[in-house]
Parts: structure tokens; sequence; C-alpha cells
């Protein structure tokens, strides 16, 4: 069932943008050959599968990709009534001297991709972290930025994005829906 709310892109459209992000990364890393892709769970890890895949074709070369579990660095941990549900992490190879490229579905206040940062670091000292999102939604709270991006997609904090992913379920779609009363 789809969630009342626009529809901001289909499942060709996410191809096509993640096509074109898998473009970006190998041109400004001029190849693929020290190139990590490590995706936040949940919903990062697929598209970082996706991303390799392409990346494969276009340079036939295997790109290494790693799913990332950032609940532990989180900065809302102490929250009352918060229940950490914590994922598996698999980084398949030594981080040192990569060019890691954290991917995210989407990137709202930054603070997610502060924690992955973070923990990045307990398994290596990468050359460079790069970002990739799938959406920018804006209203960031740090001073983080993607270095690819699908769409930019203004929003008010009144929305909110839903990223269904066929990995996750059923179906390639991203949906702006008003936020729920009573939860800004």
């Amino acid at each position: 069932m789809t969630s009342p709310g626009k529809v901001l892109l289909q499942a060709e459209e996410i191809r096509r943008a993640l096509s074109r992000i898998a473009h970006e990364i190998v041109e400004h890393n001029r190849g693929a050959e020290d190139i990590v892709l490590v995706g936040i769970q949940a919903r990062g890890a697929p598209l970082a599968r996706r991303l390799a895949n392409s990346i494969e074709t276009l340079e036939s070369i295997v790109v290494p990709v790693g799913r990332l579990d950032i609940t532990l660095y989180r900065d809302d941990l102490e929250r009352e009534h918060f229940r950490p549900n914590v994922r598996e992490t698999q980084i398949p190879v030594d981080l040192t001297e990569k060019n890691v490229v954290l991917v995210d579905d989407v990137l709202y206040t930054g603070r997610t991709i502060r924690a992955a940062m973070d923990a990045v670091m307990d398994y290596g000292r990468p050359r460079t972290i790069q970002l990739a999102v799938l959406i920018d939604r804006g209203h960031r709270e740090l001073p983080i930025r993607a270095d690819y991006v699908g769409k930019n997609v203004p929003t008010s904090r009144a929305e909110e994005i839903e990223l269904h992913l066929l990995e996750t379920d059923g179906k390639d779609e991203i949906i702006l829906v008003p936020t729920p009363e009573g939860a800004v």
C-alpha cells in the first residue's frame, strides 16, 4: 500500500540517480581502485550494493561493500524511552588508506553521518570519507554535506521522506508525506 503523499521518485528515476552517482564516484576518485562503499543500516546498505554493481559494470573491478550500524554511536542513546535496535556491522576490508564512500538513503540533520564517521574510524584510518545519499532534504544541524546526491528535496520539518526499496520493502519508491500530528 502506498502512503498518501507526493511521489518524488519511482523505480526508474531511482535507478538513474544511482547510476549518475556511481559515475560521479568513479570520476571524482579517478577510478575505483581504492574505493570501499559502506552502507548505513538499514536502507543505505542495499543502496551501497546497487552502487557497487554499477561501478563494477563501469570499471570491471569488484568494489568492496560493507554495512555499518551506527546505533551505539548515536548522540541520543541516553534519551528516556529510547530502545536501540542494533543491527549487524560488516566491513570486509581494512579501511586504512581507502576512499570510503558512506551511503545513506536520506540526509537530514547530519547526526547519522556524524555517528557513521565515528564508527568508520574504528575500522581503520581512511584516506578520505565521502558521502553519497539518494535524497538530501536539508535542515542540517551539523556542518555536513553530501558529495553525491541523487535528488535535493527542500522540505519542511512538518514533512517526512518515505523511502521504499525493493530489497527491504518490495518496491522502489520515494514519497514526501506530512508528519503525523504531534510528531514535530
